[in-house]
C-alpha cells in the first residue's frame, strides 16, 4: 500500500514497460509521462477544451426539454425516448477507456480534434432521423465522439496544471460547461416550439467547426514517450459489461420483457467482474486500477460520489418531463424553470473555490450533500398549482447545491493523484461519470414506470414525486458516506487544515 498522495514508483511496478517505438508525427512532441507542463499557455488550452465541453454539455442538457416532441415524431411515448439518452451514455462509458490508449498512440491533440468532428457529424445525423432506431444509432456514434472528447480534454489540461493550480484549472474548464446548461432549456424550448427539435442538434455543427479549428491552431501536440499495446481482451470485456448492464437496466422501464432484461443485467455484471479480475493481472491493462488505492479518489469516484452523481443526473431528466407531462407546460415555459435550476448552478461557481479553501472538502461535501438530497426531494412536494416564485426558489437551490457538490467531487478525485497516474485516473473517472449518468436516467425511468403502472394514461405528479423522493434518498446516502473522508482530505489542493483540539495538560 502506497501513501495516498503518491503514485506507484516505477521501480516497484512489476509490469514490464515497453521501449519507445515509432516516430513522432508532424509538429508532435514526445514527452515522458510525468514531465513538466509542455505548453507555455495552459490557460488558453483549458479554454479551448472548455469550448468542446460547452458543446457537449449543451447537447446533453438541451435534449431533455424536447423529449415529448421527439416522442411524437417517432410515434412512441415520452419515457421510451430515454433510450436515446441511455444509448449515448452507454457508448460514452464503453469507449472512454480507449481514450487513454488512443492518446498515447496517436497524440491527445489528434484524438481530441477527431472526437469533435465525429460528435458534430453525428449531431447532424440525429437531426435527420425519422425513426427511434435511427436516432439510437446516431446517438451511439455521438456518444463515441463524446467519450473521447471528455477524458482526452481533461488529460490535456491536467498535463499543464500543477497540484497547486488544480482548483483553478478545474474551475476554468468548468465555467463554460456551466453556461451551456443555463441557456440550453430556453434555447431548446424556443427551437423546439418555433422550428422543431431537429435544430437542437444542428446547432452543434458550427460549434464543432469552431472547436476543431481552435484545437488544430493552438493546442500543442504532446505524445507519451512509451506506447502501450492495446489490451484487446480488456477492451472486449469492459465494452460488453457496460453495454449489457446499462442497456438491460434502461429496458427495465418497459415491462414487456423483464426476464430478458434481468438476464442482460446478470450477464453484464458477471462480465464486469471478469473484467476487473483481468485488469488486476494484465501486464498492460486498458484500465489501470492503481488510482483506486487512493482513498479520496475511491470515495469521490466509486461509492459516495457515484451515488450523489446518480441522483443529480436524474434531475435534469425528471424536471422538464414533469413540467410538460404532468403540469402541461409548453417546452418554452418548462425551459424557463429549468433555466433557473442551471442559473443557480452557474451563479454559485464564483464562491465554490473560496468555500472549499475555508471549510475543506469533507465539511462541504457532507453538508452540501445533505442540501442536494433535500432540494431534489423538494421537487416531489410541488405541483402545477404551486406559484412560479416557489418553484423557481426550489430549482435555484437545487442548482446551487448541485454545482458545489460537483466541483468538490471532481476536484477531490484528483487531489491526491500523482502525475504518473493522472491519465489513468482521468479515464476511470470519466467512465464512472458516464455510468452514473446512465444509471440515474435509467433508474428514474424505471421508477416512473413502476409508480405509474400498466395504464396507458399520461404520467401524473404522484409518479414524479416518488421518483424525486427516491433520488433524494440516494443522494442522502452518498452524503453520509462522505463522513469516511479524513478531516484534512485534499488539503494540498485547498490549503485547508482543520484545527486540532488542544490536548489537556498532563497532571502532575
Amino acid at each position: 500500500m502506497f501513501p495516498e498522495h503518491q503514485s506507484r514508483p516505477a521501480a516497484l511496478d512489476p509490469r514490464p514497460r515497453p521501449a519507445p517505438t515509432g516516430t513522432p508525427g508532424e509538429n508532435m512532441t514526445r514527452v515522458p509521462h510525468d514531465s513538466p507542463p509542455a505548453t507555455a499557455a495552459p490557460r488558453r488550452v483549458a479554454l479551448i477544451v472548455a469550448v468542446a465541453w460547452f458543446m457537449q454539455n449543451l447537447d446533453t442538457t438541451i435534449i431533455n426539454t424536447s423529449l415529448p416532441q421527439m416522442a411524437r415524431t417517432f410515434g412512441v411515448d415520452a419515457v421510451s425516448v430515454n433510450i436515446g439518452i441511455t444509448a449515448y451514455v452507454v457508448a460514452g462509458a464503453a469507449f472512454i477507456p480507449l481514450g487513454g490508449w488512443l492518446s498515447d498512440r496517436y497524440g491527445a491533440k489528434r484524438v481530441f480534434a477527431t472526437a469533435i468532428v465525429v460528435f458534430g457529424l453525428a449531431s447532424v445525423g440525429c437531426a435527420a432521423c425519422t425513426e427511434l432506431w435511427q436516432f439510437v444509432l446516431a446517438r451511439v456514434v455521438q456518444g463515441v465522439g463524446g467519450a473521447l472528447m471528455m477524458p482526452v480534454g481533461r488529460i490535456i489540461v491536467l498535463r499543464n496544471a500543477g497540484k497547486e493550480d488544480l482548483l483553478r484549472a478545474t474551475a476554468l474548464i468548468t465555467w463554460p460547461g456551466l453556461i451551456a446548461p443555463v441557456i440550453a432549456p430556453v434555447v431548446g424550448g424556443a427551437l423546439t416550439t418555433w422550428y422543431g427539435w431537429q435544430w437542437i442538434f444542428l446547432l452543434n455543427a458550427p460549434l464543432a467547426l469552431i472547436g476543431t479549428a481552435l484545437v488544430l491552431a493552438f493546442v500543442p501536440g504532446v505524445r507519451e514517450a512509451a506506447r502501450r499495446p492495446l489490451d484487446r481482451t480488456g477492451t472486449v470485456l469492459i465494452i460488453s459489461a457496460l453495454s449489457l448492464t446499462i442497456y438491460g437496466l434502461s429496458e427495465l422501464a418497459h415491462p414487456s420483457a423483464v426476464g430478458l432484461d434481468l438476464a442482460l443485467l446478470a450477464v453484464g455484471t458477471l462480465v464486469g467482474v471478469a473484467a476487473v479480475r483481468w485488469f488486476r493481472r494484465a501486464a498492460h491493462p486498458l484500465i489501470e486500477l492503481t488510482p483506486l488505492r487512493v482513498p479520496t479518489f475511491a470515495a469521490s469516484t466509486l461509492h459516495a460520489g457515484n451515488l450523489i452523481r446518480l441522483a443529480i443526473s436524474a434531475t435534469p431528466f425528471l424536471l422538464p418531463l414533469m413540467l410538460q407531462e404532468a403540469w402541461r407546460l409548453t417546452p418554452l415555459e418548462a425551459g424557463q424553470i429549468v433555466l433557473v435550476y442551471f442559473l443557480g448552478n452557474l451563479v454559485v461557481k464564483a464562491i465554490t473555490t473560496p468555500l472549499l479553501r475555508r471549510l475543506g472538502f469533507r465539511t462541504v461535501l457532507i453538508g452540501n450533500g445533505v442540501g442536494v438530497a433535500l432540494s431534489i426531494a423538494a421537487f416531489g412536494l410541488l405541483d402545477a398549482r404551486t406559484g412560479f416564485v416557489v418553484v423557481s426558489a426550489v430549482a435555484f437551490v437545487a442548482g446551487v447545491t448541485r454545482s458545489i457538490e460537483f466541483t468538490g467531487i471532481n476536484t477531490l478525485s484528483f487531489a491526491d493523484i500523482g502525475p504518473g497516474d493522472r491519465a489513468s485516473a482521468s479515464m476511470f473517472f470519466s467512465m464512472m461519470q458516464q455510468i452514473s449518468m446512465a444509471l440515474g436516467v435509467a433508474a428514474a425511468a424505471i421508477v416512473l414506470q413502476v409508480a405509474h403502472g400498466p395504464a396507458a394514461t399520461p404520467l401524473t405528479q404522484g409518479d414524479f414525486a416518488v421518483a424525486f423522493w427516491l433520488s433524494g434518498a440516494v443522494a442522502l446516502v452518498g452524503a453520509l458516506l462522505m463522513t469516511t473522508l479524513r478531516p484534512d482530505a485534499g488539503h494540498e489542493v485547498t490549503g485547508h487544515r482543520p484545527r486540532r483540539k488542544r490536548e489537556a495538560p498532563a497532571r502532575r
